[in-house]
């Protein structure tokens, strides 16, 4: 099959332009899910609307080359298909039926859908059918970059996810604060995770359908974190200062933009690097079975 073009274009620079739409939607109205959900929504249950709109990222990739009879063979576009779609195995497979979230609302299911059904197709055709890898293209060090910040930011996002599911009871609804990993130091480390994640993959592809797929998921996900800190606060204004946590990012709504990474009140971005690197370096040990 050959490269779509206009097709990978078009779609990329829609991402681009949907992302600043929906940063600018979460200006002035909530994202509904979790504990934002009105009761009134019609909703599905957590674990089916996870999987139903996670699994069109993992499926379309695989499918493509079935449905084209051209495999896109090559080390290169193997090896960065099947670290796209271990994202949303997890998501789909592991992550969907483990969940002890609130119900999800069908809308939100069937939009998370049709981005998952669009933003796959985009990735998987451009790494089988458009991208252009050397020889000497294993050896790069923005490869070797990417993969490890792709693996980190998986690894705190997976990590996140096990510390806010042990927080509940099955059938249990309760909000706690999470304690534990990078919530130490940002309060939306689940998110946090998943934004270094397709970081690490736009770096390590360094194509525009990945950096568009990467700045997507900071517009969607980034507001997500503030609103998630700014409820908290508001909740629990008589809340001890070692329990409060800090924001993965600074919203502004006037310039609709996210800003950098705010730190816990009092910690200097040199002591974060420090800790961040220590975690980093604390995970590779335990995956490795290093003393």
């Amino acid at each position: 099959m050959e490269c779509l073009d206009e097709v990978v274009s078009s779609l990329s620079w829609s991402l681009v332009c949907g992302g600043l739409l929906h940063l600018w939607h979460q200006t002035w109205r909530q994202t509904a899910y979790g504990r934002y959900v009105s009761a009134d929504r019609r909703c599905c249950s957590a674990r089916l609307g996870w999987f139903l709109q996670e699994v069109p990222s993992f499926l379309l990739p695989l499918l493509l080359p079935l449905l084209t009879g051209d495999p896109g063979s090559g080390p290169g576009r193997t090896l960065l298909l099947c670290t796209f779609t271990l994202h949303y195995f997890h998501r789909s497979f592991i992550y969907a039926f483990l969940t002890r979230g609130r119900p999800i609302p069908l809308r939100t299911i069937v939009f998370a859908a049709i981005f998952c059904s669009l933003n796959g197709f985009l990735q998987g055709h451009h790494l089988l059918h458009c991208a252009r890898f050397d020889d000497t293209w294993l050896t790069y060090a923005r490869l070797a970059a990417g993969f490890l910040l792709f693996v980190v930011g998986l690894s705190i996002n997976i990590h996140s996810d096990h510390i806010l599911r042990s927080l509940r009871k099955p059938g249990e609804v309760v909000y706690r604060i999470p304690h534990g990993g990078m919530f130490e130091f940002v309060s939306g480390a689940n998110f946090f995770g998943e934004i270094v994640e397709w970081c690490g993959y736009a770096v390590a592809v360094s194509s525009l359908p990945t950096f568009a797929f990467a700045f997507f998921t900071i517009c969607s996900i980034g507001p997500r974190a503030y609103h998630h800190h700014s409820s908290s606060t508001r909740r629990r204004p008589s809340s001890p200062k070692h329990l409060e946590r800090p924001r993965l990012s600074k919203w502004t709504s006037s310039s609709s933009m996210c800003t950098a990474p705010l730190l816990h009140p009092g910690t200097s971005p040199e002591h974060f690097c420090k800790v961040f690197i220590t975690y980093i370096c604390s995970m590779l040990q335990k995956l490795l079975h290093v003393e």
